[in-house]
């Protein structure tokens, strides 16, 4: 197989796991919080109790305003300034205010999985650019020593991404889609070493900077 030809087939499997990486990029609505709509107005929540209170027990509201008017009743949660009392003993807490810091953990882990992911994606896209626009060109001067097993295997890491979209196993098929573009673009650097021609040199620098930027922390 020509080198051409070659790299044809290698980019259209590139081409296929970039598809796939945008389709796994994309944000996802459902996991977002249901925004009110134009025409709800909006109500606080004393004012919403107390009218329940009034609905639900006709004399809810004259209770209310008795205990309030007796010398030294306190409420039971806090004070007037609003501060929440801690819980007893043996009361037990929510999971958020026990571990305030596990909620954090878990957040920044997503936004590493998300940064790591862009990373990929503009990897992707820029070495299809670069293939397309520089590299197919200069392979019509210079057949160089090509890999088309390796793009397979991106795609096929990046069709399995798309099957878990989070989780373990989905952090695991990232980092190697990673590792295995870093692959890719490494061979073609490695032969693209052997001709010292101007536009050889030019293609290099340009996957150095896709692989530093891929690998970039």
């Amino acid at each position: 197989m020509t080198s051409p030809a070659a790299l044809l087939v290698s980019l259209g499997h590139q081409s296929g796991a970039l598809c796939t990486l945008w389709a796994v990029a994309a944000p996802h609505p459902p996991h977002s919080p249901p925004q009110p709509s134009h025409t709800q107005t909006f109500r606080p929540a004393w004012h919403s109790l107390r009218e329940e209170t009034e609905v639900s027990e006709p004399g809810g509201a004259l209770e209310l305003e008795e205990e309030k008017s007796v010398p030294g009743k306190s409420l039971k949660d806090g004070d007037e300034s609003g501060e929440i009392s801690p819980p007893s003993p043996g009361e037990p807490r929510p999971e958020r205010l026990a571990w305030p810091g596990l909620a954090r953990c878990e957040t920044l882990r997503e936004m590493a999985v998300r940064s790591k992911l862009s990373r990929l994606v503009e990897a992707t896209s820029q070495l299809v650019e670069i293939e397309q626009t520089l590299l197919l060109p200069l392979l019509q001067q210079h057949p160089l020593p090509l890999h088309p097993k390796d793009s397979i295997e991106f795609r096929n890491i990046c069709s399995r991404m798309a099957l878990q979209r989070e989780g373990q196993q989905f952090e695991k098929d990232l980092h190697e889609a990673q590792q295995c573009l870093k692959t890719i673009i490494e061979k073609l650097i490695c032969s693209l070493a052997v001709f010292p021609s101007d536009s050889c040199i030019s293609v290099r620098f340009a996957l150095r900077q896709i692989l530093q930027n891929l690998l970039a922390m």
